[in-house]
């Protein structure tokens, strides 16, 4: 049976090298008989790194383009995941399958991103510990602070759940319940057709490399 393509869409201040090639998700998934699509977000890997917030106001758009014809499943972490949602909400006919690491009721709040793009500018660390780990993940090898802070002021819509509703295939929600994200309630909530799984013992930055979130995403993606 044909399976469909699986677009994997990395984290803020990732890439698809560092979240997916390095820990072995694209080895997994291709030889579960997927074909990976990769994708570089703008501003990160090896996509263009402009400076100015008002480039990034369609990140969607980058990964629509990424698309090949027909219908994808996808798998998104933290940024990737509101990416891939946002885009399904879009377009849902577009995906079988969706999967979506490192996000919960974080998609509803109030925006407090401002903190971490000054720190990446030289400013002082946020006082939120999650905020910094952010801001000292964002200066590394590779990494344009100048665009990460572009991208974190980038003029993006709020999600809603009215928007969420509109996802109609089955959504695979995966969070560490020491993830700041959390809780999931809200977005499986919001969501059609959810399915949960909850990581012990794990938070945010160690989600791409647990063994829990790899094996239920190969199940969840018939790629075992």
């Amino acid at each position: 049976m044909h399976e469909a393509p699986v677009v994997l869409v990395h984290g803020f201040a990732s890439s698809f090298h560092r979240n997916w090639r390095e820990p072995g998700w694209v080895d997994l998934l291709e030889e579960g008989g997927r074909t990976v699509v990769p994708v570089d977000l703008l501003g990160h890997g090896d996509a263009p790194k402009p400076h100015e917030p008002a480039a990034y106001g369609d990140l969607e758009g980058g990964v629509e383009a990424a698309l090949p014809e027909g219908q994808v499943d996808g798998l998104g972490f933290s940024l990737g995941a509101r990416v891939l949602l946002t885009l399904a909400s879009r377009t849902p006919d577009r995906f079988g399958r969706l999967v979506v690491g490192g996000v919960g009721a974080n998609l509803f709040r109030e925006d407090t991103t401002e903190s971490v793009a000054r720190a990446m500018e030289g400013g002082d660390l946020p006082s939120h510990p999650e905020a910094q780990a952010f801001a000292r993940f964002a200066k590394n090898s590779g990494n344009d602070p100048a665009a990460l802070a572009a991208v974190l002021r980038r003029p993006a819509p709020p999600l809603t759940p009215e928007m969420l509703a509109a996802i109609t295939c089955p959504v695979l929600v995966v969070l560490g319940d020491k993830d700041f994200a959390g809780p999931p309630d809200p977005l499986v909530d919001a969501l059609p057709n959810p399915t949960l799984v909850t990581l012990k013992g794990v938070d945010h930055l160690a989600t791409p490399t647990d063994f829990g979130f790899i094996d239920a995403t190969l199940e969840f993606l018939g790629a075992t």
